[in-house]
């Protein structure tokens, strides 16, 4: 793949009808074999969590109808699904009529399915709902520790543990920046760590998540790296990670790599 194929930083025009053939598929493969991740099985289950919060369709009469989707892609799907082409993918569905918003929810999740090459599901909420609010991640915040931050280019060499000294701990930050790849604009994000065994040292994990700052990858392969990098330097028993991304283009996107069965904590930012 080069990013001549891709339809980030580029001059697009939006489809005015259906085109589910603008969905573009990357191959996780590509980000995970720089991990060192082979084709067998995953160190980790997760899944990401995209909130769509322009979502519009017409119904049967042409009235316009509006929501905020919720989208759940599982990591272990064999692609991901490139930001822009899912947007102009929801775009090409504004003049469509639907006789029910489950017929537009069932379309889109065969389309995106099929792009990820995995089940995908999506959930709709009003537009208007009340009570959504915001919540924090949970644990103890990281972002008031005094450390001197010299790296801002990816060094697991800051992470350390205490193997004297057994944890069960929740810590997280706001402070983590990488870019994306392609168009190199800065991708701003909350991240929490969750996990079972030798204690972090917390000034060398902040430092090693602002080390990320310069760091272009995609959010998914950013939290890939970030369990990866812990697991194997630390050891932890358990051990997750989860980011909560701003949005970009009416989009954000939240990666959840875990070793435990349980899903992500209900968990919109205020800055999302």
């Amino acid at each position: 793949m080069t990013s001549d194929k891709l339809l980030l930083g580029q001059a697009t025009d939006y489809p005015q009808r259906y085109a589910p053939g603008v969905l573009f598929p990357i191959a996780r493969r590509q980000g995970r074999e720089a991990l060192g991740l082979g084709e067998g099985a995953l160190p980790f289950t997760g899944v990401d969590i995209w909130t769509h919060y322009e979502v519009s369709w017409l119904d049967a009469r042409g009235k316009p109808r509006v929501a905020v989707a919720e989208i759940r892609v599982p990591a272990s799907s064999p692609s991901l699904i490139e930001s822009k082409s899912l947007k102009l993918y929801f775009n090409s569905l504004n003049f469509e009529r639907f006789g029910e918003a489950a017929a537009f929810t069932r379309l889109v999740e065969a389309d995106l399915s099929a792009a990820a090459g995995a089940p995908v599901t999506m959930a709709l909420q009003p537009a208007s709902a009340e009570g959504e609010g915001f919540a924090g991640l949970p644990g103890d915040c990281l972002d008031e520790l005094e450390i001197a931050c010299e790296a801002f280019e990816v060094e697991p060499g800051l992470l350390r543990a205490d193997p004297g000294r057994v944890v069960t701990e929740t810590l997280h930050t706001h402070l983590l920046r990488s870019r994306c790849p392609v168009t190199h604009q800065p991708d701003w994000a909350s991240v929490m760590i969750a996990y079972s065994g030798p204690a972090l040292d917390r000034e060398g994990l902040l430092a090693y998540l602002v080390s990320y700052r310069n760091q272009s990858d995609f959010h998914e392969q950013c939290v890939e790296r970030i369990f990866l990098d812990i697991q194997s330097r630390c050891r932890p028993a358990s051990l997750t990670v989860y980011a909560r991304y701003t949005r970009r283009g009416g989009l954000d996107i939240n990666p959840f790599r875990s070793t435990e069965s349980d899903g992500p904590p209900a968990a919109r930012q205020r800055r999302q």
